[in-house]
């Protein structure tokens, strides 16, 4: 029968997986070894600081034994958004990274290349003017140049034609940029001749390791088949299971909708699917259908700075303090802001994050009983590290001395897990691009560069 076996590591690059399920997976004889590299999860700030997602060490850790693997096997090993946001700081990280590996290992020349993602601000202005740019989400204002230039770079997610090309040219190791997190793993099977719905629906459950399985984890591995009608899924663990369950229930992660899917030229229906448990450990999967005259968009990512941020993190057990703590919150603001009555007050925020009360939901928290201990987390969000600093200083201060109904001590509000407890953190930033762009050549914003991994030089 004719089929594609792609063999999924883990959730992330860097996450880690048993050595035992790896070697399981590509004893299996999979066609390709696929990862995904990067996420927007933990918010903009590696995009716009450009910096990696993971460690170098825990990324290298994988890398290595992916790249051993497939050279091993003989087979492609596919990288989508290296480095975590997928620009070209990140993508450089991860070619110092596998070049080092080649050196280390005096591996034998492997084809590879480079995809990059990073568009342009005249490309993304230009589109503007033509009305091809709009906002994703009804939350998200319309983009101007003005807020283009405030971003320390844009990059867009490829779809699978970049990864399918880069294939077809025969390069056995691809490090691709910003990608849809599905489009590297439906490539391998695009551009062997199988149904792109099929591939994008199996690429969707794979992108996060064996986050499908139950018990499920985004740290261990997974390989999925692709047929001409269906796709199968199963771990490589066998303390794992694949149930139609489990694989349904990751269908829909991080979606806004329970049966629509959408990415780069890609609008699925997948109501019509059947989930089967065909193996003890293994669900197949069919149905899945690709909705016809779309309009090909990318979604654009863009941070920009916004300010410094100085915190501090400490314990309340007082149920006097706790009983009161919003108020004494808004009391303590109210001295420190008339304490610093020379700053412009637009020029810092003052946030307060009360974790044990409503620190997770906030206004949405629906349990109302008092806990017996709560952690505050103190933030200040300031135009200057400087003003956030002292702001902050001053705000702990107040609040640990501050003298409210029915205390019984004169000091002891607080208790401070570190020394120093004031924390300058930096530079924060925003998410100022998230927008989807059009364009009628899914091929035209991704160049495909080729690059010698022993050497450490594009040819």
């Amino acid at each position: 029968m004719k089929a594609v076996k792609i063999l999924s590591p883990c959730g992330i690059l860097g996450y880690g997986f048993p050595s035992e399920s790896l070697k399981a997976g590509l004893a299996d004889n999979p066609d390709a070894i696929v990862v995904d590299a990067g996420s927007t999860d933990a918010g903009p700030h590696k995009l716009g600081a450009k910096t990696a997602i993971v460690s170098r060490r825990a990324a290298k850790k994988d890398l290595a034994a992916l790249i051993l693997g497939a050279c091993e096997k003989d087979i492609p090993l596919i990288i989508g958004s290296a480095g975590g946001s997928g620009g070209k700081e990140h993508i450089e990280w991860t070619l110092d990274i596998v070049h080092e590996i080649f050196q280390e290992n005096a591996l034998k020349p492997v084809k590879t290349c480079v995809i990059y993602a990073d568009i342009p601000n005249k490309i993304i202005a230009e589109k503007i003017r033509y009305n091809k740019v709009s906002p994703l989400g009804s939350n998200v204002p319309p983009l101007t140049e003005e807020v283009l230039d405030s971003c320390t770079g844009v990059v867009a997610q490829m779809g699978a034609e970049p990864f399918v090309k880069a294939l077809d040219e025969g390069y056995r190791l691809i490090i691709g940029g910003r990608a849809y997190d599905p489009a590297p793993f439906a490539a391998v099977g695009i551009q062997r001749g199988f149904d792109a719905a099929l591939c994008y629906h199996m690429g969707k459950v794979l992108e996060c390791g064996a986050l499908c399985c139950d018990p499920g984890t985004t740290k261990d591995c997974m390989t999925g088949v692709v047929y001409e009608d269906c796709f199968e899924v199963y771990p490589c663990d066998t303390n794992r299971k694949c149930t139609p369950l489990s694989v349904a229930a990751h269908t829909f992660y991080e979606k806004d909708h329970p049966y629509l899917l959408h990415g780069p030229g890609v609008d699925m229906d997948l109501s019509g699917c059947e989930f089967v448990q065909s193996g003890e450990n293994t669900v197949r999967v069919s149905g899945s259908r690709m909705k016809k005259d779309c309009t090909y968009t990318v979604k654009l990512e863009g941070a920009s700075f916004d300010s410094y941020r100085t915190f501090v993190i400490a314990g309340i057990r007082d149920p006097l303090l706790i009983e009161k703590l919003s108020e004494v919150e808004d009391a303590v603001t109210e001295s420190v802001v008339k304490q610093y009555a020379e700053l412009p007050r637009e020029s810092y925020t003052i946030n307060f994050i009360n974790y044990g009360i409503d620190g997770v939901m906030g206004s949405c928290e629906c349990a109302k009983q008092s806990p017996y201990e709560v952690c505050v987390l103190f933030e200040v969000l300031a135009d200057t590290q400087e003003k956030a600093s002292a702001v902050c200083a001053s705000l702990r201060s107040t609040f640990m001395h501050y003298g409210y109904e029915g205390r019984k001590s004169t000091a002891g509000n607080l208790a401070f897990p570190f020394a120093p407890s004031d924390v300058e953190f930096g530079k924060v930033y925003r998410f100022s691009v998230y927008h989807l762009m059009e364009t009628d050549n899914p091929l035209e914003y991704f160049p495909i560069k080729e690059w010698e991994p022993a050497a450490g030089r594009f040819i």
